[in-house]
């Protein structure tokens, strides 16, 4: 078909140069033009292969690439008329005035084709009437991109019908056809258009922007998109399967949060670092992000073998170059963790190993205290014996006024690692943070299996409130007090505003472009054993100190005797061939008296202290 264009834009050519009579004299040169102009377009389409592009997904890239092929075509006819006007007969092989009118023609010619097709291609297979309407916030690069790649891969199922913008420089122009708005026509544009999908195409948005530009989407039914970071595109081109939903972690972002990395890598560059429960969701991020500061070596222990198998892999192929040692090893054997103290020799430990299931350790506290304090203590003591110079132990606010097993174990490791502090060179810090998003077992996960599941959505309580951090912020704020860290400071960690569980469950829900009660059922079970329905971030009595950092305080704590700590740790492990679960936790509230059980069978025993102190 472009062979056809080429020839009728010839003579188009030389009808529109001669006033539509073309002279005899003109016409006797006509084989040698033709066959010049048709050979030469032949091998640029050929060589170009302009041909080979389906022309239902023509793009402003195939127009600019016609273009650019049908440029050097006409560019080469005034070479050759060079060549032979000078070299050979002092004629001209084409007419100046024809290549200039048939480069026009065949440009308009074969780029209007393929707009015709495409139209047509849409409208017989898809009237634009029926096809799913989409409106662009973000009018730059990367909507451009996502406008192309909708077009490309989904063209005859989606229209683009509007952009929506900031940038009050761009109100009015318009992208391919399509014209920018500004954001406060957002809502009366999905309601005028009918829209149902909005694709956010700003890669750092400010998430209150962001959850601004969903609760408008949400109010009338429209899906919300948003188009991946360009790291993410394959071989650097964007696909419209890459376009994905909005997640509600996307929405629980807060602003970037800056941390110095100049004095991270001072602390970690040609250091050996060890790091525990290497394969959890903290853990293996720590890993990730420590491996960029170029350390001597990174030991990671963990005792879930396929976990680890996992993460080597994906360790070995993104970090080429750096040293990686592999241990399955439980932190609890004691003879393990002294051999690998003794063969790695690390600098620097962050100990992210430990049981953090309520529920699971409510009814298990002998294992508790096995990993928690036990597997802590061992570390730290051999933390001491082999002259590390920091260990970092990532806490939890469940270990604040503590109401579960769970908590009360890592406020235990708590205490120990801080009272160990006085000895040796060690200095022991602690990172105490709330609910990170996405690690295994967190409510955004289990909502998102249930509501892929069709239901119900299962939330303890109406009025249960939790504090959500992500994982690679929690990780760079560990990093930092890290750092910052002089010895014997509990880090605390602003976590942002809280979120009440129940608009979380159904902001996933709406997300998911469904509608709570109709589609999926919110179900409430009850508060779980040791559950609390508020987490708080400092102990009864506890106050804060700031730091350089906007994001990080230091708690102050009460200090405890390291003797009787010591004695009463030791006890409290001896317990665990007994298997009595009360006599267990009741060692522990002793302890840690500000441990009160909630919703717990361990609640008698409060009770039981209470009426014996009467």
């Amino acid at each position: 078909m472009d062979m056809a264009i080429v020839l009728f834009s010839v003579i188009v050519a030389y009808l529109l140069r001669f006033n539509f009579h073309v002279p005899e004299v003109e016409m006797r040169q006509w084989p040698l033009v033709f066959t010049t102009v048709l050979t030469v377009r032949a091998l640029s389409f050929i060589i170009s292969k302009t041909y080979a592009g389906i022309i239902r997904y023509t793009s402003t890239e195939d127009a600019i690439r016609i273009f650019l092929v049908i440029l050097a075509g006409s560019v080469l006819f005034g070479i050759l008329n060079l060549l032979s006007f000078y070299f050979i007969n002092e004629k001209y092989v084409v007419p100046f005035s024809i290549i200039i009118i048939e480069f026009i023609t065949v440009i308009f010619a074969m780029v209007t084709f393929r707009i015709v097709v495409k139209i047509a291609y849409l409208e017989i297979t898809n009237p634009s009437g029926s096809r799913t309407r989409v409106l662009i916030f973000g009018a730059g690069e990367a909507g451009l991109i996502a406008k192309r790649a909708l077009d490309r891969d989904a063209g005859s199922r989606y229209k683009v019908v509007a952009f929506v913008d900031d940038d009050r420089s761009k109100w009015g122009k318009k992208i391919e056809g399509t014209t920018i708005q500004p954001f406060d026509k957002l809502e009366s544009l999905i309601e005028e258009h009918k829209v149902e999908n909005v694709i956010i195409a700003v890669q750092k948005l400010r998430p209150g922007k962001k959850q601004e530009i969903v609760d408008v989407c949400l109010k009338h039914n429209a899906r919300v998109l948003t188009v991946p970071p360009v790291s993410t595109w394959i071989n650097g081109e964007l696909s419209f399967n890459q376009i994905r939903k909005v997640k509600i972690e996307d929405l629980l972002e807060r602003d970037e949060i800056q941390i110095s990395y100049e004095k991270i890598s001072q602390d970690l560059r040609d250091k050996v670092v060890l790091v525990t429960g290497a394969s959890g969701s903290i853990g293996s991020e720590l890993v990730r992000q420590i491996a960029r500061f170029d350390p001597q070596r990174i030991i990671l222990i963990d005792q879930a073998e396929s976990a680890m198998f996992d993460l080597e892999i994906e360790l070995l192929d993104r970090f080429k170059g750096q040293n990686f040692e592999i241990a399955i090893a439980d932190i609890r054997n004691a003879s393990r963790m002294e051999n690998a103290f003794r063969t790695f020799k690390p600098e620097i430990v962050f100990h992210t190993a430990a049981y953090k299931h309520v529920p699971m350790m409510e009814n298990n506290p002998s294992e508790a205290i096995q990993t928690n304090v036990r597997g802590t203590r061992i570390l730290a003591d051999l933390a001491v014996k082999y002259g590390v110079e920091k260990f970092i132990m990532v806490s939890t606010d469940k270990a604040v006024n503590p109401t579960n097993v769970m908590g009360a174990s890592k406020r235990i490791a708590e205490i120990y690692t801080q009272s160990l502090n006085q000895e040796g060179k060690t200095k022991f810090i602690t990172t105490r943070f709330g609910n990170v998003l996405g690690s295994n077992g967190s409510a955004v996960n289990l909502f998102r299996t249930q509501i892929e599941g069709g239901g119900p959505v299962t939330v303890t309580h109406p009025e249960i409130i939790r504090y959500f951090m992500t994982i690679p912020e929690a990780c760079r704020l560990v990093l930092e007090a890290a750092t910052m860290g002089k010895g014997g400071e509990i880090y605390l960690f602003d976590m942002g505003k809280p979120v009440k569980i129940l608009d979380l469950a159904e902001r996933m829900i709406r997300l998911s472009g469904l509608e709570v009660g109709r589609d999926i059922e919110i179900r409430f079970t009850g508060l779980r054993p040791g559950e609390k329905l508020f987490e708080e971030l400092l102990n009864d009595g506890e106050n804060v100190i700031g730091t350089d950092h906007a994001h990080i305080m230091i708690g102050k704590v009460r200090t405890y005797d390291l003797a009787d700590i010591m004695q009463k740790i030791s006890a409290l492990e001896q317990m665990f061939d007994e298997q009595d679960n009360f006599a267990i936790v009741k060692k522990m509230k002793e302890i840690v008296p500000e441990f009160i059980s909630q919703n717990s069978v361990y609640e008698k025993l409060d009770k039981h202290e209470g009426s014996s102190k009467v």
